[in-house]
């Protein structure tokens, strides 16, 4: 009886980090559906891969609709706006990174960097609140995997008034 006990203690837990480790799961338990890659605004790639590392070009955020979030932390929009910008950053990008693995976001090693550039004022200093939108979601995506070195800095004006833009580097099986 103890070694049933055990052994169905073993597969338990191994299933619970089957379905942690499961990017796609993940995605559906906080109701997040991927939007299609977008196309690049000017001429650049989406992704580059070199080797095991894939290197997204920068991203800004999309609101439901498609459109750009726009906006200028600490004139007008808050820290907590900069932080769902950057969440919609993150789901453009995981979108691209989708598209990149040939589908299949298990692929995914380890989100090893982001650099994250914040439109604000001069006197802001609180990038990193802003960028944790982004780092937060890749955490509950992937897990321990999403856990990354980053950059926040801030920026006096970004592409079309996007109140964020991010750029990752991924490395992949």
């Amino acid at each position: 009886m103890k070694t049933l006990l055990f052994f169905s203690l073993i597969f338990l837990s191994r299933f619970d980090l089957l379905a942690q480790s499961d990017p796609e799961s993940k995605l559906k338990e906080l109701g997040i559906s991927l939007p299609v890659m977008s196309k690049p605004v000017a001429n650049y790639v989406k992704y580059v891969q070199t080797g095991k590392l894939i290197y997204l070009s920068g991203h800004g955020p999309k609101n439901s609709k498609g459109e750009d979030i726009t906006g200028k932390v600490g004139d007008g929009a808050t820290i907590e706006q900069g932080y769902e910008a950057a969440r919609a950053c993150a789901i453009q990008l995981i979108s691209t990174l989708k598209d990149a693995t040939g589908g299949d976001l298990k692929k995914v090693k380890r989100i090893v960097k982001i650099l994250g550039m914040v439109n604000c004022t001069p006197g802001f200093t609180d990038q990193p609140k802003v960028m944790n939108g982004c780092s937060d979601l890749l955490v509950g995506v992937f897990g321990e995997k999403g856990k990354h070195a980053r950059s926040a800095v801030g920026m006096n004006a970004l592409p079309n008034n996007i109140m964020v833009e991010i750029e990752m580097i991924v490395e992949v099986e």
